[in-house]
């Protein structure tokens, strides 16, 4: 037997690692969309912000501040003037039209592999948080322990479909080891769909050969194995900086899905206008998604999708507003006219687990799903505009997640569901609870929040009345206890730590302090 099939073979042997399956956690599944996205503006007005985009890139042009992007942009045809580059629409057209609509991301688990694209719809956690909130511990600079704690929730979470990142930054890890330490804790504590870190060369080989390892592939399947996704963002205004395009050109050679995200705030970054600012945010997404093309015809990549607004008075960025709302619906009728998959995000600017936090992250939520997206990002566990994660925030978002589960359900219409016998039996004036009808889909009837308290007032604690939050503490301490480390092959686990091991001794990657 190969060394590949050995490794395909003892990866296949492994447990799924699955949440428990109860009265408030749906199981472990793929998400389908079943109704239409929602068209915010008519085809005529769509296909203006298209040709307005691409005035966008023919007369203003994108900077990109890598020297190889530029030779492959000057061999392609494009007027290169130092680091700015000008397309001829032509040339925007011919390379976004080899954008795969639809893939598999394999997981490090295969029994996680996920759908990307279609009418496919993917949750995944918190990503990037750079500090970590709970009631004991109050606000504190992300660290690896609570790293891993949200690392657990994500597992135990079947809701939590894929990584979309570090959930918060362990800053106690030096930078130069870090993503060797993080992504090994990913892939050992909840191995599901793996986003990396576009941070530079070396951190991208990395992280690509620690997820190889433990999927079990030859470097060779790599290629035909999309494994790690990663976000690239443009520094919006217009521009793609080096360590951006060098994630574009190291993953996308290898056929590794890109998230082609600018980061757009009307206001701000972006004409203050919803209209003005998705025409810049499709700019800057065509010229970075035909890139990836560039680089590698074929190659993975969804359309992101990140615009909202600013507070005026302050400048602090909003979330969970009608601006938000109708820019992700529109960047996903974008997307559709591409044929891209289409990212967008559940967000909230609350500081606290409040009023703010549940409509702000409803509100955003909506607008992701009613937009057609394919990959939902930050699904579970952001708070404060992206400033922290919270535990209690993530069990709250799940419990959110897995209602929008049950929305996009198929409603079933036959002569068992619409219950002409049963309305009969009971005729006017009784009630359904004791029928044949209702008792025999009583169990599965209606989704079973994990944190809501449906009991009568009346009947409370007289101690205290427990608020959502109290629930949501008390069910991360529950999922904490409950949690089981997933199985890995030993041979797997011995050699992943042995290329980490190593790589830490020789230092990992440089950095500037």
């Amino acid at each position: 037997m190969t060394e590949p099939d050995q490794r395909r073979r003892r990866s296949g042997r492994r447990e799924r690692p699955s949440g428990p399956v109860g009265p408030s956690q749906r199981p472990w599944q793929l998400y389908r969309r079943t109704i239409e996205p929602t068209r915010v503006v008519s085809d005529d007005e769509l296909e203006s912000i298209h040709l307005a985009s691409l005035e966008v890139l023919r007369n203003t042009g994108m900077d990109f501040l890598h020297p190889r992007a530029l030779k492959l942009w000057d061999d392609a045809g494009a007027t290169v003037d130092e680091q700015r580059v000008r397309f001829d629409p032509e040339l925007i057209a011919d390379l976004i039209s080899t954008v795969p609509s639809e893939f598999t991301m394999h997981a490090p688990n295969p029994a996680y592999d996920v759908h990307v694209g279609g009418d496919s719809v993917v949750f995944t956690s918190v990503a990037s948080a750079p500090n970590y909130v709970d009631r004991v511990g109050g606000r504190r600079t992300g660290n690896q322990e609570d790293f891993r704690t949200l690392l657990k929730l994500c597992q135990h979470l079947n809701i939590v479909q894929s990584h979309g990142g570090y959930p918060v930054e362990p800053v106690d890890l030096h930078a130069s080891i870090r993503h060797l330490e993080a992504t090994r804790d990913i892939l050992t504590l909840a191995p599901k769909a793996v986003n990396v870190y576009s941070l530079g060369a070396q951190r991208n080989i990395d992280c690509l050969e620690m997820v190889r390892i433990v999927r079990g592939l030859s470097d060779d399947e790599i290629d035909t194995h999309p494994i790690v996704h990663s976000v690239i963002n443009v520094s919006s205004p217009l521009r793609l900086d080096i360590p951006m395009l060098e994630g574009i050109i190291q993953y996308s050679a290898r056929n590794q899905p890109i998230i082609l995200t600018p980061f757009t705030l009307a206001g701000a970054m972006a004409p203050v206008t919803v209209a003005g600012a998705v025409v810049q945010q499709n700019a800057e997404a065509l010229a970075g998604i035909a890139f990836t093309q560039l680089v590698r015809r074929g190659a993975p990549v969804l359309y992101g999708g990140f615009t909202s607004n600013v507070d005026m008075q302050s400048g602090s960025p909003a979330f969970g507003t009608p601006e938000f709302m109708q820019s992700a619906m529109l960047g996903g009728q974008l997307a559709r006219r591409y044929g891209f998959p289409y990212r967008s995000s559940n967000v909230c600017a609350a500081n606290a687990i409040d009023t703010q936090a549940g409509y702000e992250s409803v509100f955003s939520l909506w607008g992701a799903i009613m937009g057609g997206a394919n990959l939902i990002f930050h699904g579970a566990g952001w708070m404060e505009g992206g400033l922290h994660a919270s535990p209690e925030k993530m069990v709250i978002d799940a419990d959110l997640l897995q209602m929008v589960g049950t929305f996009l359900e198929p409603l079933v219409v036959d002569d068992a569901t619409m219950a002409v016998d049963a309305i009969d039996e009971v005729g006017p004036g009784g009630h359904h609870f004791g029928t044949q009808h209702t008792q025999d889909r009583y169990r599965d009837a209606f989704y079973k929040p994990m944190i809501s308290d449906w009991r009568n007032f009346e009947t409370w604690d007289e101690a205290g009345r427990p608020s959502s939050r109290d629930h949501a503490e008390r069910r991360v301490q529950e999922i904490l206890a409950a949690y089981e480390q997933p199985t890995m092959d030993d041979a797997v686990r011995a050699e992943l730590d042995d290329f980490v091991d190593r790589r830490i001794a020789e230092g990992g990657v440089e950095t500037d302090f």
